[in-house]
C-alpha cells in the first residue's frame, strides 16, 4: 500500500508568532479557552499566521456490515440505503446542518447493499453490496481494504477546499468500530462497545457475544491493515484513506463520533502524524468512544449528548471552528484599539 507523506507540525517559529498575535487581542491571555488553541492548530496546519477557510467539504461516507444479519443493531440494513436517499433528499439533520452552515455535502456510496440512481451529491465509490459476515470470515479482503482507502484519498484529491469535515452511515458499524478500538488499541471490549442505535439489554449482551467471538475468530489479525480488512467497514477504511489524504494536503480534518474516530484511529496507525491535523468536533454518548479519544490524543470541541452520526456533530461544532479564524483576523489588539494591557506588563 502506497501511503502518503504527512508534514510534522512542529515549526517553533511560526507557533510563536500565532501565539504572540493571539496574546495581543484585546482580552486576558487565554481567556478564549480551546478556540484559542483551535486558531493556533490551524494556523499552523495552514503554514500562515492568518489562516482562513476555503471551499469546507462535508463527506458521509455509507456502508453496509455482514455482521448486521447477526443482529448487532436495533435497526434493519434496509435503514442505510434508505437513509442515504433521505440525506440526497436534504431531510436528515445532517442535510440541514449543511445548509444552515453552507457546507458542500457529498454522500459517498462506498460499500451500501443497494443500487442508487446516479444523481448530484451522490458519489459513487462503492467496492462491495456491503463487507462479509466478520464472524465467519475477514470483513474484506486485504486488496479489498486497501481498495476502499486509495478511493478516500483520490477523493479528497478531487475536491476543493482546505478542510474536510468527515461522518458515516452503517447499520452496525459501532460494532466494527468497538472491534477496531479493543484490537488496534488494547481496549477491553466491553469498554468499547455501547448500545449503537438504541439496543435495549438483552440486545446489547448479544451484541458482546458475538464481537467476543469476532474477536476471537480473528485473533491473529494484528497489523493495522489486517485488522481492518478483517473487522472494519468500506466505508470505515474509506475515512481512514480521506484523512490521510487530507493531511497529507495540509487540510484541517474535522472528526466527527466514535465510528468516523475509529477511520482516524486506523489511519494514525499507518500514519501517525494525521492526528495533528485532526479536529474532534464531539463527544459522543456511546461509550467506547471516551476510549477512543484517549487514543486520538486530542480533547472534542461540543459534548452534548450526540450518537446520530451522519457527520452531525462535525456540522454542529463548525460554527467554532470558523469563529475560531474570524476571532484571529478581526479582533483587534491592545496598540491598535488603544486598550491598556496589563499593569505587570507595562514599561518601568
Amino acid at each position: 500500500m502506497n501511503l502518503p507523506e504527512i508534514a510534522d507540525l512542529h515549526d517553533t517559529a511560526l507557533r510563536q508568532r500565532l501565539q504572540q498575535r493571539l496574546d495581543r487581542k484585546t482580552k486576558p491571555t487565554g481567556s478564549l479557552g480551546r478556540i484559542e488553541s483551535l486558531a493556533l492548530q490551524v494556523g499552523l496546519i495552514q503554514q500562515t499566521e492568518a489562516p482562513k477557510w476555503r471551499s469546507p467539504q462535508l463527506l458521509v461516507f455509507a456502508g453496509d456490515h455482514g455482521l448486521a444479519a447477526r443482529g448487532v443493531s436495533a435497526y434493519p440494513s434496509d435503514v442505510t440505503w434508505q437513509m442515504v436517499e433521505n440525506f440526497l433528499a436534504g431531510g436528515a439533520a445532517v442535510s440541514v446542518l449543511a445548509r444552515q452552515h453552507g457546507l458542500a455535502l457529498s454522500v459517498v456510496d462506498a460499500g451500501v447493499n443497494h443500487t442508487f440512481a446516479p444523481r448530484p451529491g451522490l458519489i459513487d465509490r462503492k467496492i462491495g453490496f456491503g463487507t462479509a459476515d466478520t464472524l465467519v470470515g475477514p470483513a474484506m479482503s486485504e486488496a479489498q481494504c486497501v481498495q476502499a482507502i486509495e478511493a478516500g484519498r483520490e477523493l479528497v484529491r478531487s475536491l476543493p477546499g482546505n478542510v474536510v469535515l468527515l461522518g458515516e452511515m452503517g447499520i452496525g458499524n459501532t460494532s466494527s468500530a468497538a472491534l477496531l478500538l479493543a484490537r488496534l488499541g488494547g481496549e477491553d471490549l466491553e469498554r468499547c462497545t455501547g448500545r449503537g442505535t438504541g439496543l435495549d439489554d438483552a440486545g446489547l449482551a448479544r451484541k458482546l457475544s458475538v464481537l467476543r467471538s469476532v474477536l476471537t475468530r480473528h485473533r491473529e489479525a494484528s497489523t493495522p491493515l489486517a485488522v481492518l480488512a478483517a473487522m472494519g467497514g468500506f466505508e470505515i477504511a474509506m475515512l481512514a484513506g480521506a484523512a490521510l489524504e487530507a493531511a497529507a494536503e495540509r487540510r484541517t480534518v474535522v472528526v466527527d463520533g466514535f465510528i468516523a474516530g475509529a477511520g482516524v484511529l486506523a489511519a494514525a496507525r499507518f500514519v501517525p502524524r494525521v492526528l495533528g491535523y485532526c479536529v474532534l468536533a464531539h463527544r459522543s454518548a456511546e461509550p467506547g468512544h471516551a476510549a477512543l479519544i484517549k487514543h486520538l490524543g486530542a480533547e472534542p470541541l461540543l459534548d452534548l449528548g450526540l450518537r446520530l452520526g451522519e457527520a452531525s456533530g462535525a456540522a454542529l461544532a463548525w460554527p467554532l471552528l470558523v469563529s475560531a479564524l474570524t476571532l484571529l483576523e478581526q479582533m483587534a489588539s491592545f496598540e491598535s484599539a488603544g486598550v491598556s494591557d496589563r499593569r505587570d506588563k507595562r514599561a518601568p
